[in-house]
């Protein structure tokens, strides 16, 4: 399972990338909004990734920060929002924001995405609702999210802890934590 790629861009499109990571293109799906604030061609990029496997097909869905890529998997799950409505919901904000907004109820969060009306934005509201507060339950409980990006990778919980023993505490970006762990690692 593909979790976590950096590299290169090499191609720029409205709704994704093609990302050179030692010399494979990965074509990687991103929310409008993420493509919006990428680096040029050329430049260097991290993304957290969800890898959605069909029978006709293989697609990368592609997240500037692991939150994002959290709350897309929630919203993933519900039926009848597939991924490529799912990246689009998960990008509109800041995550608290829009935790806020879903248990107000408030429909008009979704009317920038095209496709959902005013029934079916009511309709992901209510099933949003009851999962956001487990989620925000289980976020708090798991501990670290780098912690849980490592496990998520396949290592045990007790060489992600290790491992994140020893990157220095004044890295706090979470990327940052999770490539500084990995190459400890090595």
């Amino acid at each position: 399972m593909i979790s976590y790629l950096q590299g290169k861009i090499i191609l720029k499109r409205e709704k994704f990338i093609i990302l050179d990571v030692n010399n494979v293109g990965y074509q990687v799906f991103l929310s409008k909004k993420s493509t919006l604030n990428l680096p040029e061609i050329g430049q260097n990029l991290k993304l957290f990734c969800f890898q959605d496997v069909k029978e006709i097909a293989l697609d990368l869905y592609g997240f500037l920060n692991y939150e994002e890529l959290e709350f897309f998997e929630v919203l993933n799950d519900i039926r009848g929002i597939g991924p490529k409505v799912a990246i689009e919901i998960a990008s509109l904000g800041p995550l608290d924001n829009l935790k806020d907004r879903i248990l107000r109820q408030d429909e008009t969060i979704f009317q920038s995405i095209p496709g959902i009306g005013q029934k079916r934005a009511m309709s992901i509201i209510l099933e949003l609702t009851g999962r956001i507060n487990t989620f925000s339950k289980k976020k708090t409980s798991s501990g670290d999210a780098v912690e849980d990006t490592l496990v998520s990778l396949g290592f045990t919980k007790q060489q992600a802890k290790d491992a994140l023993s020893r990157v220095p505490k004044d890295v706090k970006d979470p990327q940052e934590r999770v490539k500084q762990a990995l190459q400890s690692m090595k």
